[in-house]
């Protein structure tokens, strides 16, 4: 059904009706006027289509006007006043037309206006269109009423009876059953669901009843139904970043670094790595490195770790020859397991190929080296560093050896001084003492 034509569209200012799109039902009220006279009366006609919006500009958007006029009286003043306003000045417009081209447009509409009311069926008013046309009503002749309205005075009546009904009814500002648990409670009981998978809704009451908070077990399983958290038996299981996390006090891996020095000979530097504290360890340069050689250092290693190589339960290493058995047999006599990764898999041992591809990118990229010795110096330098300044973002910005990040002042920002390390290359910041 066509709605907006152009005779409709030209009375859209008198009635303050927006016609958006063909798809909206529209009340709007087109003005005839009678044969001879200059009197303006008032004739409603409808449009409806398949959309259940009814749209007034200007005034509340929603297809459930009547209920927010129920709750909030002055958006419905407002709007009522808006609407007188618009007419007004709609009326104005029509007054500064001439007569006989007023004449003629109002008769085309009143008849096209018939049309559509007879193609539209029953007639659907909202609360702002029942106010609009009871105001008007007094403008119309008695006897032309029956004419111009296709209401009755009874029809007035009881508009105005269920606005009296809706005024005094307060089923729809209160929902049923109990009040909803407060926004802190339920962000709780999704964090303890989330961060403990195998706990279920009444393990999950019982924390909080624990921690003062008596919510009901109905009500905490509602809030983890809305949340989509399944219950514990089905709910997933740790992530592997969860699971590695929990594995990773345990472990140590150990890898080659090949670098080639400015006269381009190659040199091999044994490099170890805790996956729990992401502690670094050089254990030797060589240039002609052989399985005795990897085993001295295993020793030296051993040595160094002392007390803690008895938390350790892994070493990780690749399938390089020079691994050899008894480079093993040295950590299995600490208790360690020897894991080997599979051929061409260096993501097997991720971290320790992450912390080599780190030592290229800031030091071994930037500066030429000279010999073994150089080399050996510049690392053993660059693991200083690295475990007692460097942040590591799985250590939430802390260095390997440090356990507590220390909180300054914003006024210390002057005291922040720059000292230049492993031969200038790297910068570390210090508040001055």
């Amino acid at each position: 059904m066509r709605t907006s034509s152009p005779r409709i569209g030209a009375y859209s200012g008198l009635c303050g009706i927006s016609q958006t799109c063909p798809s909206l039902r529209l009340n709007a009220f087109t003005v005839t006027s009678l044969s001879g006279s200059s009197a303006a009366t008032i004739l409603p006609f409808s449009a409806t289509s398949c959309c259940r919006t009814t749209t007034l500009r200007g005034s509340i958007t929603g297809s459930r006007l009547g209920g927010l006029a129920g709750r909030d009286h002055r958006w419905v003043i407002i709007s009522v006043v808006y609407l007188l306003v618009r007419c007004l000045l709609g009326c104005l417009t029509v007054l500064s037309r001439a007569q006989a081209s007023k004449d003629a447009e109002l008769l085309v509409l009143r008849h096209e206006n018939a049309v559509l009311r007879r193609q539209a069926g029953r007639v659907r008013y909202q609360p702002g269109d029942r106010l609009w046309l009871a105001a008007l009503s007094r403008l119309v002749p008695r006897r032309r009423r029956g004419e111009v309205f296709p209401a009755a005075p009874a029809t007035l009546l009881a508009w105005h009876r269920r606005l009296v009904v809706r005024k005094w009814d307060y089923a729809s500002r209160r929902r049923p059953g109990r009040p909803p648990a407060a926004s802190a409670i339920r962000k709780l009981v999704i964090r303890i669901a989330t961060e403990n998978p195998a706990w279920g809704h009444r393990r999950v009451q019982g924390e909080l009843v624990r921690l003062g908070h008596p919510v009901a077990a109905s009500a905490v399983w509602q809030i983890l139904h809305d949340a989509g958290i399944d219950p514990a038996p089905r709910r997933v299981g740790p992530t592997w970043r969860e699971f590695l996390a929990a594995q990773a006090h345990a472990i140590i891996a150990c890898d080659f670094l090949v670098v080639e020095t400015v006269l381009l000979k190659r040199l091999y530097a044994l490099v170890f790595i805790e996956h729990g504290t992401r502690r670094l360890h050089l254990a030797g340069v060589t240039a002609h490195p052989a399985g005795t050689w990897t085993v001295q250092q295993a020793r030296n290693l051993a040595m160094d770790l002392s007390g803690r190589l008895g938390t350790l339960r892994f070493l990780i290493h690749d399938r390089d020859p020079l691994f050899t058995t008894a480079f093993g047999e040295m950590f299995k006599a600490g208790g360690l397991r020897i894991i080997t990764t599979a051929p061409r898999t260096p993501r097997m041992n991720a971290i320790c190929e992450r912390v080599i591809g780190t030592l290229r990118r800031e030091l071994l990229d930037r500066i030429l080296i000279l010999g073994e010795r150089h080399l050996d110096l510049v690392i053993r330098e660059y693991s200083t560093h690295y475990n007692r300044h460097r942040p590591r973002q799985s250590r939430q910005q802390r260095p390997p050896d440090i356990e507590t990040q220390p909180v300054q002042d914003v006024a210390n920002l002057r005291s922040v001084r720059r000292k230049p390390v492993v031969a200038g290359v790297i910068n570390e910041y210090h508040h001055a003492a």
